[in-house]
């Protein structure tokens, strides 16, 4: 199981988080840890697929999101 941050482009406000909360929780094999202005953390089993799924549903609801390369973290 694998931790991913994200960051994520156009969040400003509170209602983005909700947004972008709800758009994570509802992708398969993600298990969201936090979701702040500007970036998500979550952990899922198959980390590459996942962040495939969480990218495409965050530009669903219209927001740009790429890893954060420097807090990618493996699990054991």
């Amino acid at each position: 199981m694998g931790e991913v941050t994200l960051r994520i482009d156009g969040m400003h406000c509170g209602s983005c988080v909700r947004r972008v909360s709800q758009a994570l929780a509802s992708s398969p094999g993600i298990e969201v840890k936090e979701v702040r202005v500007g970036a998500a953390r979550f952990v899922a089993s198959d980390e590459s697929a996942a962040v495939d799924q969480a990218v495409a549903a965050l530009d669903r609801v219209g927001f740009k999101a790429h890893v954060d390369t420097a807090h990618v973290n493996a699990g054991s």
